[in-house]
């Protein structure tokens, strides 16, 4: 196989502040490889999220993403990687980068100095309060609330709200016990100094001990907090071990989010 034109990306990154965002890597193909393959690139990088882009007409690519141990159904900040690859790399040949995937149609698209990513919004629904979730969690407190997400891939998945953004700072999850519990969860509570409001994503259940900054976790986020603080467009960060930083629109079943995204590295990946 020859070389695979490989790059990693830093999605969500807040400006200003190095090693900060979701890091992503994005292989560009010319065919997609035996899913073997792609697992094992995905393995190899360690990082929480691989894209793997296809093209197949003018500004329009096939694009499939994989963690450490599966392919998902939804990413967003691989799919923000994949946009700034292509858009820095003067491969869009409009304004967009549009993706085919197995959540439908995604867009990346140039804004200002910064880029915008339409993805779909996900839903959620009152969910049951499990003692053995909460002692995984290792939380200071009781969440006010717990919601059933619309599955996205896989395990399980629920978002725990809790009262203050130390509640969500502080957690220490105990990331072996979420994996037998087979749920991965999104913490969120208001946020302080001009946030509308904080979150972290533990996803050890899909092979991702805690994600950084998560695209397809604010596609619930972003409906929950604009109907309970009644705006549509608000500040987000996520704020565990490596932050980033984003803002966040809802509009009719969709969810736009923007935010930059720095280049990190280029190379090659070489198999024999």
């Amino acid at each position: 196989m020859a070389g695979i034109p490989y790059f990693e990306i830093h999605s969500f990154a807040a400006p200003g502040e190095a090693f900060t965002g979701n890091p992503a890597g994005v292989c560009l193909l010319d065919s997609f490889p035996d899913d073997n393959i792609m697992r094992g690139i995905a393995a190899s990088n360690a990082l929480s999220e691989t894209a793997f882009v296809v093209a197949r007409e003018q500004d329009l690519w096939d694009l499939r993403w994989f963690t450490p141990t599966v392919e998902v159904d939804l990413c967003g900040h691989a799919t923000f990687a994949a946009g700034a690859v292509l858009l820095e790399a003067g491969k869009v040949v409009g304004d967009t980068a549009r993706f085919e995937t197995r959540s439908g149609r995604l867009e990346v698209r140039a804004d200002g100095h910064q880029l915008a990513m339409d993805l779909p919004s996900i839903g959620f629904i009152p969910g049951r309060h499990a003692p053995a979730l909460e002692a995984a969690l290792a939380l200071q407190a009781s969440p006010e609330e717990v919601l059933d997400v619309n599955r996205i891939h896989g395990a399980g998945y629920q978002m725990w709200v809790v009262g203050h953004e130390n509640l969500v700072r502080s957690a220490e999850p105990d990331h072996g016990l979420l994996r037998k519990l087979n749920t991965n969860v999104i913490l969120t509570a208001p946020g302080g100094s001009g946030l509308d409001f904080v979150s972290r994503f533990f996803a050890p259940a899909s092979g991702v001990d805690e994600d950084p900054v998560t695209g397809s976790a604010h596609c619930t986020l972003a409906p929950y907090w604009a109907e309970r603080l009644g705006k549509t467009r608000m500040k987000a960060r996520q704020i565990g071990p490596r932050p980033g930083a984003l803002e966040v629109k809802t509009h009719k079943e969709r969810v736009t989010l923007y935010g930059h995204a720095p280049h990190y590295l280029s190379g090659e990946i070489t198999l024999p």
